[in-house]
C-alpha cells in the first residue's frame, strides 16, 4: 500500500446516496413481475453494481428464475427477453428516482475530511449516465458532488471490469494506482477494485449487502444486528476485500491509518 493515498473512487447508490440502495431493487421486481414472475430480495440483490441490462441478465440466469421463466413461458429466456424486462425496469426506475438521492448519514462530512487531507474524490457507478443525471444534480443540490463521475457506457464495460476505475484516473490525472482507494457497498464494487489494481473497502450499513434501511436497522435486537453484519462482513472479505468498515464515517479514519502506514486488513 502506497503511503500518498491521492484518489478515493466512491459508488453511488448504497455507499454515498440510496440507503440501502433500494431504488433499483424495487425497480427490478416490478419489471420482472410484468412477466410473472416475482424474485426475491435476494435474487434482485445478488448482481447489484453492476451494468443493469447485465443485472437482468445475471437475474435470469440464476437456477430459480430460470426454472419460473421456463414454466411460465414455455421456453428459455433469450436475449430480447432480456432486453424486454430491461425496457420495464428503466421506466419503473426513472420513476422513482429522484426520491433516492440523499446522501447517506456522514457523508457530507466525510467528503469535507477527506478532501481536507488533499484527497481527490472519484466515482463508479451502475447507473446509466441518464440516471446519473437525474441523481447527480439532485446530490450535488443537497451537498454531495465528487471531483469525477463515470458511467459504463463512458468505457463500454461496467464491473467487475476495472475501466470506470481507470478512467477517472485518466480524467483526475492521477499516476500511481498504489495510491487509490476504492469504497462500495457491493460484491461487484469490491471485485471492480480488485481489478484495478487498488485498495478495496467494503462499507456494510447502507449497502445492498445489508439490504436494510435505518429504521429497519435500528429495530433489529443486539444480537440479530450483530449477525447480520458479520454475514455482510464475511461476503465482503470472500470477495476480495482488503478492508471493511460499519459505516461511511470510519472511513477517514482508516486513510489516516494507511497513511501512518498501520491500518490492519481484514
Amino acid at each position: 500500500m502506497s503511503k500518498k493515498i491521492s484518489t478515493i473512487i466512491l459508488d453511488w447508490a448504497g455507499t454515498t446516496v440510496d440507503y440501502g440502495s433500494f431504488a433499483p431493487v424495487s425497480a427490478f421486481i416490478k419489471a420482472f413481475e410484468f412477466y410473472g414472475i416475482t424474485p426475491t430480495m435476494d435474487e434482485t440483490r445478488a448482481p447489484m453494481g453492476i451494468e443493469k441490462r447485465a443485472h437482468v441478465a445475471k437475474m435470469l440466469d440464476g437456477e430459480r428464475l430460470t426454472a419460473e421463466w421456463t414454466y411460465k413461458h414455455g421456453r428459455s429466456h433469450t436475449e430480447k427477453d432480456i432486453d424486454e424486462i430491461y425496457s420495464r425496469f428503466e421506466p419503473a426506475l426513472f420513476e422513482i428516482l429522484e426520491n433516492f438521492a440523499d446522501p447517506l448519514p456522514g457523508v457530507l462530512d466525510v467528503v469535507k475530511k477527506i478532501r481536507d487531507m488533499g484527497i481527490v474524490i472519484g466515482s463508479t457507478t451502475g447507473y446509466t449516465k441518464a440516471m446519473m443525471d437525474v441523481i447527480a444534480p439532485l446530490a450535488k443540490e443537497k451537498g454531495y458532488s465528487p471531483d469525477c463521475l463515470v458511467c459504463p457506457e463512458d468505457v463500454g464495460y461496467g464491473r467487475p471490469y476495472p475501466y470506470m476505475i481507470w478512467r477517472n484516473l485518466e480524467k483526475l490525472k492521477v499516476s500511481d494506482i498504489r495510491g487509490v482507494v476504492k469504497v462500495g457497498d457491493t460484491v461487484a464494487d469490491i471485485e471492480e477494485g480488485q481489478n484495478a489494481g487498488c485498495v478495496s473497502v467494503g462499507v456494510i450499513k447502507g449497502s445492498s449487502v445489508l439490504g436494510l434501511n435505518e429504521k429497519e436497522l435500528s429495530e433489529k435486537s443486539n444480537i440479530d444486528a450483530a449477525v447480520l453484519l458479520r454475514d455482510a462482513k464475511r461476503k465482503f472479505i470472500s470477495a476480495g476485500a482488503d478492508y471493511v468498515i460499519d459505516d461511511i464515517t470510519a472511513l477517514p479514519e482508516l486513510l489516516v491509518a494507511l497513511l501512518k502506514g498501520n491500518g490492519s486488513n481484514v
